[in-house]
């Protein structure tokens, strides 16, 4: 079985596709500026070669268009024809309480999906045409799987997903804490509970996912009982532009001094804060370094909060957990920043963190590892996440069910 995996943006479209009888990418790529006069498709060929081409993309129909004749291309194609694809299996945000799992793709869930927009609005509209463009482009024939970011976090007790508002909220707008990387969140602690050679049934793990976007969760029996992003990916700890969780008399407080709409102090507050914000310098964490090592006091400040704030919320983690037996570090800044991992488990030696600060270092541009020493009473791991996988391994167990 051959699945393509699709994960569709306002303006991109990322794709994969996997050979899942032995899991191996065949072919992978995006596209960029979708609706825009400089769009264009990347992708790497068999022999790892990387490849631009300059295409009319005026929508989500003409990219998979691109993306169709990527995949059939005679020189560097991965498939012959489009027949060779079995499935296609999308990730969406946000599913709501709605999905608790994985679904086939049918006209209820299409709409159920337009429904969360308002959640989601820069993130569901999109995926919606993702699909709509894929059927347009391989036809109605060929299933497609829905796998929700939200989807893993729906295990949450009542008493962590309700925020402290009129209750009324919750009943007519769903107003609640939803979490998103599910799927992130669901590939390292099952890797985790892989590499311990212990059933995740037993374990409580959290898993640290930081990057461009970043959220923490709380795993117990592989089950989230917690996790950092809220109604929105704009809830816990700051992100590349991101504030992430504040006062809220903050928000309404600068919003009377600037006299700011709230679509105004919305996009403030998801696009011009967090590293960016603090650090004058960049939401770019290679630039923040490489000021900070130039004596640049808010770049170091920018850090400084950043580790001090992951290391809050997993604390918190480990008591709400009632102990922890491993900690998890993946995403771009969890996979590349050895910085990063130190700061954050510096502030867990309370807990029993002892970090090998050899294996730290080394791990990075791929290299996943052990980070914790032997008489760590806590294990450290760093584990590559791989979202794309989950998204395959859903659509090709939900795909044999109906055949």
């Amino acid at each position: 079985m051959k699945v393509l995996v699709i994960n569709a943006g306002s303006s991109s479209l990322k794709y994969q596709l996997i050979d899942m009888t032995d899991e191996s990418v065949l072919a992978k790529g995006n596209c960029e500026r979708i609706g825009t006069d400089g769009a264009f498709i990347g992708f790497k060929t068999p022999d790892d070669k990387k490849i631009e081409r300059q295409t009319e993309m005026k929508n989500h129909t003409q990219a998979f268009e691109a993306v169709k004749n990527a995949l059939i291309d005679p020189e560097y194609g991965a498939v012959k024809d489009l027949g060779e694809i079995t499935a296609i299996g999308h990730r969406v945000v946000q599913g709501g309480s709605d999905f608790d799992h994985s679904v086939l793709i049918d006209a209820d869930v299409l709409k159920k999906i337009g429904e969360y927009s308002p959640l989601a609005p820069l993130h569901n509209p999109a995926h919606i045409q993702g699909i709509n463009a894929c059927t347009a482009v391989f036809g109605e024939d060929i299933p497609q799987v829905a796998v929700f970011d939200t989807a893993f976090h729906q295990t949450m007790p009542e008493k962590a997903y309700m925020y402290a508002v009129p209750y009324e909220y919750y009943e007519k707008y769903g107003v609640r804490k939803y979490g998103f990387h599910g799927t992130s969140h669901r590939y390292v602690s099952n890797e985790m509970a892989k590499l311990m050679g212990r059933p995740i049934e037993e374990l409580k793990i959290i898993t640290c996912h930081i990057g461009n976007g970043s959220s923490i969760t709380a795993i117990d029996g592989g089950k989230v009982i917690d996790t950092t992003m809220g109604l929105t990916p704009l809830g816990g700890f700051l992100m590349g532009t991101r504030s992430g969780s504040l006062d809220p008399s903050v928000v309404t407080f600068i919003g009377e001094k600037e006299g700011m709409t709230f679509a105004e102090m919305s996009d403030m507050l998801n696009k011009k804060s967090g590293l960016l914000g603090i650090s004058g310098v960049s939401s770019d964490d290679r630039d923040i370094s490489a000021a900070e090592k130039e004596g640049n006091h808010r770049a170091k400040l920018a850090h400084d909060m950043l580790y001090y704030q992951i290391a809050q919320y997993v604390g918190s983690y480990y008591v709400a957990l009632g102990g922890c037996d491993a900690i998890v570090f993946t995403a771009g800044l969890g996979e590349n920043q050895p910085a990063l991992r130190e700061g954050v488990c510096n502030y867990l030696e309370c807990l029993g963190v002892k970090l090998d600060k050899d294996a730290n270092n080394a791990a990075i541009h791929g290299k996943q590892g052990k980070l914790s020493t032997d008489d760590s009473k806590v294990r450290v791991e760093l584990i590559a996440t791989n979202e794309e996988m989950v998204i395959a391994r859903d659509t090709k167990a939900i795909v044999e069910k109906i055949k």
